[in-house]
């Protein structure tokens, strides 16, 4: 016997990944500089100098069986501190160690915190367009995810419509900013009206339960560092409840070594119950403990910025070949993805004549919209530049090229 909902994700698999899977068996066949892969959100500046110095420093200094040993559960206390102290710096803040849960990236991070709040028949809203395994995620975690659209012309949080689906089963609210697909960053406006919305439904359900259960706010942030001059807000300064979810997939270059953390600000004893609720999430995924050698780099090089100017570079490159070739798209203000409009409305049809040109966007209905296509430009400058023509091409073949 099998487990079912297992099997079925697995036969499934992620859209992203699948079109990944496909750029490297086809870069095998033609060659790579011939096939042009915006499918995975993985980044092509190479880490900082700052973690290979750390890297060294550790594998010379540190006595083997510790370096690659286990760490505590809730991870190394120099990283803890180290992810405590820069939050303070950077907001004014007055975290502890006590306050960060070290985890194995940000898909541990969200799974461990939906596992934490949402109970089985509880409901968690997404805003559409969303990353698509938040729906895996909570399904795993019993719950049922419930879409609402952002707003269609900002592609901003909508607190009205996230209002109207609120009801009584609702356990948590994710949001993504800088947003995995579009780029958006939700204003400070945005999360106040957001955290307004959240009030209201506190109050009434702890006036009709006769006890507080709050509607938790959980802020994944792998792109917070990957802005073009836009404010990301600090979430929890807003709203009480919230947990926020980081990685330094991308803002050090380490997609591949899984390493990231959960914030739950100790402010009280329902919080307190939360982060032994991580904790218990963490024991029962099997996410004990965080790669050790990497939580040492994450105590070395917790503020060593990204290359944000590079991702300007390329940002610049796409967007002004695509607009004089008549494609609309969404300005991003922050991560690394262009949010682009399909020359059609099926937007899997429309990446399939992209692959005559091996164009290879990733469609949205994955990310629970129609209509749109997923351009990653976390690449190599090259790989735009040589795609610039198969660009133009599909657009001629729409008969949309003004150029």
């Amino acid at each position: 016997m099998i487990n079912g909902q297992m099997y079925a994700y697995g036969a499934e698999s992620s859209k992203i990944r699948e079109i990944f899977s496909y750029a490297c068996a086809r870069k095998e066949e033609i060659g790579a500089e011939n096939v042009f892969d915006f499918s995975l959100g993985n980044p092509s500046i190479p880490a900082p100098e700052e973690v290979r110095a750390s890297i060294e420093r550790s594998l010379a200094e540190v006595p083997a069986a510790e370096l690659h040993g286990y760490t505590p559960a809730p991870g190394l206390p120099a990283a803890r501190e180290a992810v405590a102290a820069s939050l303070n710096r950077r907001f004014g803040t007055a975290y502890t160690a006590a306050d960060v849960f070290m985890t194995v990236g940000a898909a541990a991070s969200v799974s461990c915190t939906l596992h934490a709040v949402a109970c089985p028949g509880d409901e968690v809203i997404v805003i559409a367009p969303y990353f698509p395994e938040y729906r895996v995620w909570i399904e795993v975690a019993g719950a049922t995810c419930v879409e609402v659209p952002a707003d269609p012309e900002t592609f901003q949080v909508d607190p009205a419509a996230v209002e109207a689906a609120i009801t009584s089963r609702t356990a948590a609210v994710i949001v993504d900013s800088p947003n995995n697909p579009t780029g958006a960053v939700y204003t400070r406006e945005t999360i106040e009206r957001l955290a307004a919305v959240l009030e209201r439904a506190n109050a009434a359900r702890e006036a009709e339960l006769g006890h507080p259960q709050p509607i938790i706010l959980i802020s994944d942030e792998p792109y917070r560092e990957i802005t073009y001059g836009a404010e990301v807000p600090w979430v929890p300064s807003i709203y009480e409840h919230t947990v926020v979810c980081y990685s330094y997939s991308k803002s050090l270059s380490l997609p591949g070594e899984r390493v990231g953390w959960i914030l739950v600000p100790q402010v009280s004893e329902g919080a307190r119950r939360v982060m032994a609720a991580v904790a218990g999430a963490a024991r029962a995924l099997g996410f004990v403990c965080a790669p050790a050698l990497f939580q040492r780099v994450v105590a070395d090089c917790v503020d060593v910025p990204p290359d944000v100017a590079a991702y300007a570079r390329n940002r610049e490159l796409l967007t002004s070949a695509l607009s004089a070739y008549g494609y609309e798209y969404v300005e991003p203000d922050g991560a690394f993805y262009l949010w682009v409009r399909a020359l059609e409305p099926d937007a899997e049809a429309f990446c399939e004549r992209a692959r005559a040109y091996e164009l290879l966007p990733v469609p949205s209905n994955s990310f629970g919209v129609e209509g749109w296509v997923r351009v990653g430009y976390c690449v190599a400058p090259e790989v735009i530049e040589r795609s610039l023509p198969a660009w133009r091409k599909l657009a001629e073949d729409y008969g949309v090229c003004g150029c």
